[in-house]
């Protein structure tokens, strides 16, 4: 009898650990975002009253097909550009409606198609800008396939890209700091670094304290340069005097901030030039730029369309250059130079997924510095 009831007492037991091990399991296939495994949470853009907003839609989980990769995102971040294209500023007839916003992210790899060579399950990634642009010079068709506005976008908990389309990222990285490079760092590096040949010991002049002028300032300090940046607030220049500027100036306070920042040079002007203000800022930035300096023109936070006084470049033997992201053999590069250098990306604020909309709406209000990210 009293065997019968340890038997029974055993077979409970058994039944038991059965019971939580098959409840373990489906919550192991109803995967770890509460959905079911078939089944992924994406943002897509939506028509309304002639822009467009963030929806939260349940989608099919993607398939890698031969030659890509199946990405299960950890973390993205925002750029200016990902405000334009909600606030419809690249025309109403875009054709965006049901793509997914966002260019710049990073995860990790949960399975590749047929064919697959540059990376395993389990290898940590970011994507590109340019899923197609490889190295080299690109083509229209590549610019015009630049993620974030179409099906390529990344604000989804899993998305497939052609393996060609990914970067390993540095492994001292978070997946949060990862996430803030596709865009805004390769487009400072490759501004700084690949047109402008930046050398220890330049003078670098940055335009406020937003992502492409954050980085410039770490990278030009990691490379030995001596960084002068701008901004309209006293306590964002504090800031970044502590992250190696060495010389600052408030905009709003001085209107002509190119006399006090030709001062801080002693004279000699600047030798580079992130120039991301455009319209206003443009000719003042000109003005300080040194015989032989460089200026790389990246955006248009006043507005494009600037006339390029081509007189003052020839005779100072200046050279200006547009600077619309990157390759992928840029990237490649950019992260050995992160490696190397140890460098970490500056993060304002991380917001969590069910929240993105906040995070477009932090990003309008300006009072960011460095980058904001969404965590998956």
């Amino acid at each position: 009898m009293r065997s019968r009831r340890i038997l029974l007492g055993r077979s409970w037991r058994i039944r038991a650990a059965m019971y939580f091990y098959v409840l373990a399991l489906a919550a192991v296939v109803t995967t770890a975002w509460g959905q079911p495994a078939d089944n992924i949470r994406q943002y897509q853009f939506e028509p309304a009253a002639g822009r467009y907003q963030l929806a939260l839609k349940e989608v099919p989980r993607p398939v890698a097909a031969a030659g890509e990769v199946l990405v299960r995102v950890r973390a993205v971040s925002l750029n200016r550009r990902d405000l334009n294209i909600l606030s419809s500023d690249y025309g109403p007839d875009d054709g965006l409606a049901g793509g997914i916003p966002l260019s710049d992210g990073a995860g990790e790899v949960i399975a590749v198609g047929e064919g697959v060579t540059k990376f395993n399950v389990g290898d940590r990634v970011a994507g590109t800008f340019f899923e197609h642009w490889i190295e080299g010079a690109p083509s229209l068709e590549m610019l015009e396939q630049a993620r974030g506005g179409g099906a390529g976008g990344m604000l989804s908990e899993v998305v497939v890209t052609h393996e060609n389309g990914l970067v390993a990222i540095p492994q001292h990285l978070s997946y949060e700091e990862a996430a803030t490079l596709p865009c805004a760092a390769l487009t400072a590096w490759v501004g700084l670094f690949k047109r402008g040949r930046l050398q220890p010991g330049q003078f670098v002049l940055l335009e406020g304290t937003g992502g492409v002028s954050i980085f410039g300032l770490i990278f030009a300090t990691a490379a030995g340069a001596k960084p002068v940046i701008t901004s309209s607030r006293d306590e964002k220049l504090e800031r970044a005097r502590a992250l190696g500027a060495i010389g600052t100036a408030n905009y709003r306070k001085n209107p002509d901030w190119q006399k006090e920042v030709h001062e801080l040079t002693g004279g000699v002007g600047v030798d580079q030039v992130l120039d991301v203000g455009g319209r206003d800022t443009l000719s003042k930035a000109l003005e300080v730029l040194a015989p032989g300096g460089h200026i790389a023109l990246i955006g248009g936070l006043s507005g494009y369309g600037s006339d390029l006084p081509t007189d003052s470049l020839m005779w100072i033997n200046a050279t200006a250059s547009g600077v619309y992201v990157g390759s992928r053999e840029d990237f490649e590069a950019m992260n050995e130079f992160i490696s190397e250098h140890q460098i970490h990306p500056l993060i304002d604020r991380v917001f969590e997924f069910d929240h993105a909309q906040d995070a477009f709406d932090y990003m309008q209000g300006g009072s960011f510095m460095g980058k904001i990210v969404i965590r998956l």
